[in-house]
């Protein structure tokens, strides 16, 4: 039987009324056809997650697949007490995804990760200590001394990324040296005033957020991280880099910050 949206809702909110614990962590994870990586991806936070005393929910944002995503997203969370599979109607772009799901969290804190756990789920316990002491954004970077680069990307690939980052501090965010590593975790309060005014839908939607950030008042800490290159990346090399360098001029610009 194949679990859909409504009946994942309902069994958390079940959940919730015979546990009233607060959700201490919200796992957000963008997926676009990635039926080949998920299952093992949510196996693994499941697996890290059942070591812990806090309870944590799964959000999976099924970002218009034409794959089985959803369908085996759902299989594997069946069994987690609080999960929530969310397809999108159409392609949207990484950063609509990871709005969608940071705005459905409902954990105090709120991790969003790559569905290919690039950074691995355990590097999450550098990032705690930093919330409990106040940091509001904390950020993983492969670029901080102490960063572990097992596998690393083609030269190419690598290059055009470092290039972009270059970009980004030289027109709009000194200081941070690595926007875009998928693993970044969130205060909830700071999710919500950051997401629900995000605007940036494709893969440059992180530094956005960033900026929001710095622009909200939020204390943003950056924690150097053990990081995996998966070959199957979804940023396509060309047309993607092109894309975000697009969103960066219109980040840039101000035409997508806007605070009120």
């Amino acid at each position: 039987m194949t679990l859909n949206n409504n009946d994942l809702r309902i069994k958390t909110e079940t959940t919730e009324e015979k546990n009233p614990n607060p959700i201490f962590l919200s796992i957000v994870i963008p997926a676009y056809n990635e039926e080949k990586r998920i299952g093992q991806s949510l196996q693994g936070i499941k697996d890290y997650l059942k070591k812990k005393d806090y309870e944590a929910e799964i959000i999976v944002i099924d970002d218009g697949s034409s794959e089985a995503t959803a369908e085996i997203s759902r299989r594997i969370l069946s069994d987690w007490p609080l999960a929530e599979v969310i397809s999108l109607r159409k392609n949207c772009g990484k950063g609509a995804a990871v709005r969608e799901g940071m705005l459905k969290a409902r954990g105090q804190l709120i991790l969003f990760t790559d569905t290919d756990l690039s950074t691995p789920i355990e590097e999450l316990e550098k990032f705690l200590p930093l919330a409990v002491e106040g940091y509001e954004v904390v950020i993983g970077s492969r670029a901080l001394p102490g960063s572990e680069i097992r596998k690393r990307q083609s030269w190419l690939r690598e290059h055009l990324g470092k290039f972009f980052n270059l970009m980004v501090r030289l027109s709009v965010m000194k200081g941070i040296k690595d926007t875009q590593c998928g693993f970044k975790l969130f205060k909830k309060e700071a999710a919500r005033e950051i997401f629900s005014r995000l605007q940036t839908t494709g893969f440059a939607f992180d530094v956005e957020a960033l900026l929001l950030a710095r622009k909200l008042g939020y204390k943003i800490a950056q924690v150097p991280v053990v990081w995996i290159n998966s070959p199957e990346s979804r940023v396509r090399l060309f047309r993607s880099s092109i894309r975000m360098l697009w969103e960066l001029f219109k980040i840039k610009k101000g035409d997508v910050l806007h605070i009120s």
